[in-house]
């Protein structure tokens, strides 16, 4: 077979210098000059009949070779050229030629794999990826491709692709699967705010809770209510991701569902159908309390608890406004409960260590594929509350939880109790592909302020907590306001945190 301009189609992946770079900056201070941003912007692309052109941001690209050159088969030949861009743009283009799927749905997938393979061949921390000829891997995954006549085989071309890098978290998802991070991390859903998970032992789908204020928790919907039918559908058979699904819709529109209730009066269990209106819902990822205890010398003092679940858009300003909230009751030492966070967005997790944290201290220390270090410096930060804290972590803690739990620790502004971290020290950029799909890509790698590695290793904490360690009652009395606080007060961890605080408040000093 003949390559030609009919049966080629080409992807051009538009390269900005390093001078076009954005400095990445934190909340309440600008970050020195000399960083490079951890994720991609968002990739544009164009259509020009069929040649798309996708631009990201990145520094001076390799010499341009030829792939393909009838080593396999011509059909399947990759082309790769290199173009200059005038000097005002300070650009680069790298143009992949390839031969065109007569799947249309394998075509399209054909593209995504050009992006995810640019996007990696500029940006993924080792630059030898894994000891292999990059170049020569689009090549043989095109070959691979080409002969497929379903999109889901196609993708799995690129995931085998993704995996022989060695590295778990440079990942591509689907568009499903990314709208569901987007919700996650930009804190926001167009919804009826109800919570619902699948029961394992009967397999009903079960309401955990509403959000308040939500248009489920106006309906009178209650935790514990069966699900049984969306819009006249029965839910038997899916899980809870697929019924999430079926309840989000656009803002104004409705939605019906049957419930299984308890009624107030009565043991009786009662059936009814609710229309609900969607509206914009928003998720925060904070929940808070106030610990009241006595001491053993009659004094009373007030702990605040504030446990953060993921670093979402929201959770600095979330964190700051219950802070500030707590400060205001005469709130006098404060536990972070960062157990079972596995991370989010990085600028986040630097956002909310500037809550607690003055001066120009060291939050992070970067180290790129080069093997620069770059430190992320705050640039006179100022604390919103000085108060000794203690910060709670476990296995489940991992990436943004181990950069707060650092920053904190080796600042010495906070106590670490709990178990050994997860040891995710490996930041990732997330760029949304022209299909919808979105790529994860390892970037870069960091160290605590203190030049600790965590990649792989963790975080050890101060003092370790063992479930049921208490058999004893606690030397104070406490009561929570909150509906935890049974939970709370059984949390051997969380009396752990209060003895620290405790030893904290004796000394007369902050951590």
């Amino acid at each position: 077979m003949e390559l030609n301009a009919r049966n080629l189609s080409s992807v051009t992946l538009r390269r900005l210098s390093c001078n076009h770079r954005k400095i990445l900056n934190t909340r309440r201070s600008l970050v020195k000059p000399k960083l490079r941003p951890f994720a991609a912007k968002k990739s544009e692309v164009r259509s020009h009949g069929e040649t798309v052109k996708y631009e990201v941001d990145g520094c001076e690209m390799s010499p341009a070779r030829l792939l393909g050159k009838s080593a396999l088969s011509a059909v399947a030949a990759v082309l790769i050229s290199i173009c200059g861009c005038d000097a005002q743009a300070l650009a680069e283009s790298l143009t992949v030629a390839f031969p065109v799927s007569k799947a249309l749905e394998v075509n399209t997938v054909q593209r995504t794999l050009v992006e995810a393979w640019g996007l990696v061949r500029e940006t993924f921390i080792d630059p030898t990826f894994n000891h292999q000829d990059w170049d020569s891997k689009l090549q043989q995954t095109m070959v691979e491709m080409f002969p497929l006549k379903s999109a889901d085989a196609a993708y799995s071309k690129i995931r085998g692709m993704l995996s022989t890098l060695g590295d778990p978290f440079t990942k591509l998802i689907s568009p499903k699967e990314y709208q569901s991070f987007r919700i996650g991390s930009d804190g926001n859903l167009q919804g009826v705010g109800l919570f619902i998970n699948l029961e394992p032992n009967s397999g009903h789908l079960i309401v955990l809770s509403c959000i308040e204020g939500s248009p489920a928790a106006r309906a009178g919907i209650h935790e514990g209510d069966e699900l049984l039918e969306i819009d006249g559908e029965s839910v038997a058979g899916i899980n809870s991701e697929a019924a999430a699904q079926k309840l989000r819709g656009r803002i104004g529109t409705t939605v019906t569902v049957k419930l299984l209730s308890e009624l107030e009066q009565g043991n009786k269990s009662g059936l009814r159908e609710v229309m609900i209106h969607r509206e914009a819902i928003k998720l925060s990822p904070l929940s808070t309390a106030v610990i009241y205890h006595r001491s053993l010398d009659g004094s009373e003092s007030k702990t605040g608890y504030v446990r953060l679940s993921t670093f979402s858009q929201t959770a600095a300003v979330d964190m700051e406004n219950a802070i500030q909230a707590m400060e205001d009751q005469g709130v006098q030492s404060y536990i972070l409960d960062l157990r079972n966070n596995p991370g989010g967005l990085v600028k986040a997790g630097l956002d909310v260590a500037q809550i607690w944290l003055d001066g120009d201290e060291t939050l992070v220390n970067t180290i790129d594929r080069e093997g620069n270090m770059l430190p992320i410096n705050m640039v006179n930060g100022h604390a919103l509350t000085r108060d000794p804290l203690v910060v709670i972590v476990n296995e489940g803690s991992a990436s943004a939880s181990e950069i707060l739990a650092g920053a904190l620790h080796d600042n010495g502004r906070a106590v670490l109790v709990g178990n050994k971290t997860f040891g995710k020290g490996k930041i990732q950029s997330v760029t949304e592909l022209h299909d919808g799909s979105a790529l994860f890509i390892t970037v870069a790698k960091y160290l605590s302020p203190a030049l600790h590695e965590i990649d792989k290793v963790g975080i050890t904490p101060d003092v370790q907590c063992i479930p049921d360690m208490f058999t004893a009652s606690k030397a104070w009395t406490s009561g929570v306001k909150s509906s935890a606080s049974s939970s709370l007060e059984a949390d051997s961890c969380i009396i752990v945190a209060e003895h620290e605080l405790e030893v904290q408040r004796s000394k007369g000093t902050a951590s």
